[in-house]
């Protein structure tokens, strides 16, 4: 989370907050991607149809080779959390424990959405709705859950990884990428999809890596030449797999099960972040737009997993109105997006005022015991990638919604070991 000073607004002298910029920026750019690819409007019999208006656009493919933000996310993520474990274990903290941290951070979040989706999606089986426009919505606002379950699995591996980093630093990159590889050759070659899922082993954390990289200064130490002449190599290379290799041209396409596109882009996208960073600490010395980020960047998760409902709802409402939903992907659709895009980031703030103590972890525990720790992260892992794999529906929200409450609940308030190395319960410890 973004750090606070006295004026409420983030301590420029304890961190690069351009990361939490680019961070909040690459959010931000999700709901403007998804804002578009969501078309809900009357049909020529008059009955609801929806759509996905910018992917029927000519230009959609080659719009994702800049669009696609993801592997900047996880960049920034990885360096997040070389300098999370780097002060974690400073101050005596072990694997367990900061596991338990990072899922609980995103497990917390999560459990309200899934809470919601299981009680409206099963009230809406009762009622007289067409099954297809409730399937869309539902696959519509599950669609961002991927993220939880490539993240999640990113994040237990840090102290792992951390460590390989800081002794065989190359030939950990060297290792993950041949697993990338692997994993595409056999998926290419056989046909089956399903062995991509494997990359969900190596894809994110390899470019999570890159981030260790940034962190420990390897891409300030070199020349803006050098910078550029990597991201224009990584952009050539991209282009040739696009264009000769078995990859989708749209990089979307590319995401699940994610694919070695998408680790070149990553490339190129960190040594672009290195090359803006001197602009974007001059923007981010001022007041207004620290203030900004600190904003959205406190409420980050909530505004990731909510804007698609969020929209969803609002598309709906239009629909309420005489005259206020325009066709999708006519002219007038094009033009309302904005007006779309503010009223679904004022929704989704004051929707934050409600959620945003799902959140707040408290103080971190800096030990814990590994089985709970385990289990916890398997519950909060199976419902988002039960829904990257099939997609959102009653029962997953259902499920994902127990499996998350037993998450929660697993991590805060089973035994742990305490700094002293005893055990005491997390009720213990609240009296």
């Amino acid at each position: 989370m973004v750090t606070l000073s006295s004026d409420a607004t983030p301590d420029v002298s304890r961190r690069d907050l351009t990361l939490d910029l680019a961070r909040v920026a690459a959010v931000v750019f999700v709901v403007v991607v998804h804002l578009l690819q969501v078309g809900v409007g009357y049909g020529p019999d008059g009955g609801i149809v929806t759509s996905r208006p910018a992917e029927s656009q000519p230009w959609f493919a080659a719009a994702t080779w800049f669009g696609q933000i993801m592997p900047l996310f996880f960049v920034v993520g990885g360096f997040a959390s070389a300098a999370g474990w780097s002060s974690w274990t400073a101050r005596g903290g072990d694997a367990a424990g900061f596991v338990r941290s990072r899922v609980l951070r995103l497990a917390q979040p999560a459990l309200p959405l899934f809470v919601l989706l299981a009680v409206v999606l099963g009230v809406a089986s009762l009622l007289p709705i067409d099954p297809a426009i409730v399937d869309a919505a539902a696959l519509g606002a599950g669609m961002p859950l991927w993220f939880l379950a490539a993240y999640l699995l990113c994040q237990a591996g840090v102290p792992l990884l951390a460590r390989l980093h800081a002794v065989a630093p190359r030939r950990t990159l060297l290792a993950l990428t041949a697993g990338v590889f692997l994993v595409d050759a056999a998926r290419y070659s056989t046909g089956i999809k399903q062995i991509g899922l494997l990359n969900l082993l190596f894809v994110w954390p390899l470019v999570q890596q890159i981030g260790f990289w940034y962190h420990d200064g390897w891409f300030d130490r070199r020349r803006p030449s050098v910078l550029i002449a990597t991201a224009v190599a990584a952009s050539v290379v991209l282009a040739g797999l696009l264009a000769w290799g078995p990859y989708a041209p749209d990089l979307l396409a590319d995401l699940n099960p994610p694919t070695l596109p998408l680790v070149v882009l990553g490339v190129a996208q960190a040594c672009v972040l290195r090359l803006v960073k001197a602009p974007l600490t001059t923007l981010m010395r001022t007041r207004v737009l620290r203030t900004v980020v600190w904003l959205v960047g406190s409420r980050l998760m909530t505004v990731y997993l909510w804007h698609l409902p969020v929209i969803l709802v609002l598309s709906g409402l239009l629909l309420l109105i005489p005259e206020a939903a325009p066709a999708p992907a006519s002219e007038t659709w094009w033009v309302t997006r904005p007006l779309l895009f503010i009223a679904t980031f004022a929704v989704v703030l004051a929707l934050s005022v409600l959620l945003v103590r799902a959140e707040r972890i408290g103080r971190p525990r800096r030990t814990a015991a590994t089985g709970p720790v385990a289990v916890g992260w398997i519950c909060a892992f199976a419902p988002p990638f039960a829904v990257m794999e099939w997609g959102m529906s009653a029962a997953f929200a259902v499920g994902g919604a127990l499996l998350l409450a037993a998450s929660v609940g697993l991590l805060r308030w089973s035994k742990r070991t305490d700094e002293a190395g005893g055990e005491e319960t997390g009720e213990a410890r609240r009296r």
